[in-house]
């Protein structure tokens, strides 16, 4: 990325010449209360910046921090946790209740929302404002991918976090919605551990 930090030592937080504090990956985790996995993913895709010691470890600057949880809806501490939002997508309604009742069991609060095919999914990310959409990919009229497109392309949406769903992972459609913008696909079926680590919340 063209940054780079002193190597830190004892595993404390380094500080650049300004005196700013940066924090490890395993930092980042802890205080948004999602595995290091995770917090590395998003470094990756660039949706959280980071910058890189000499040695090539990713260090994270705790305003960038900061303000990625208030846009995604992440608390920095777990007294000040709110309600996640969550819209679940998936034309088999009951496919779509097996993933609410995995939420239900996440360790923090979680609000959901279901729909059933990519119409009703546009409606409702504008009426509920969903911090992240759990998008089934194979669904009639508009699918999956061209939903995570137009969420995506808009201003409004597009910070919105999108993990896709299909049982057809070898389907190319896995590598166009990864392009358009979904951070993982998730394989059906799959479990809570899985679940919860895809959306960041450990499981409980």
């Amino acid at each position: 990325m063209g940054l780079s930090l002193p190597e830190p030592r004892g595993g404390s937080v380094s500080r650049a010449n300004d005196d700013k504090p940066y924090l490890t990956p395993n930092q980042v985790a802890e205080l948004l209360m999602v595995s290091s996995v995770t917090v590395r993913r998003w470094a990756r895709m660039g949706r959280l910046n980071a910058v890189s010691t000499p040695g090539g470890h990713r260090r994270f600057l705790r305003e960038d921090v900061e303000r990625f949880a208030r846009e995604h809806g992440l608390a920095m501490d777990s007294r000040e946790a709110q309600p996640l939002r969550v819209l679940v997508v998936d034309d088999d309604p009951q496919f779509a209740d097996y993933v609410a009742e995995l939420l239900r069991r996440a360790p923090r609060p979680v609000v959901i929302t279901l729909a059933y095919d990519g119409f009703d999914a546009g409606r409702k990310v504008h009426s509920f404002m969903p911090h992240i959409v759990l998008l089934d990919l194979m669904m009639s009229g508009l699918d999956g991918v061209e939903v995570c497109r137009l969420l995506k392309s808009d201003a409004a949406t597009r910070r919105i976090r999108i993990v896709a769903m299909t049982g057809y992972s070898g389907h190319e459609c896995v590598d166009n919605v990864l392009a358009a913008g979904a951070e993982v696909c998730l394989a059906k079926p799959f479990k809570k551990k899985e679940l919860l680590d895809a959306i960041g919340l450990h499981p409980g």
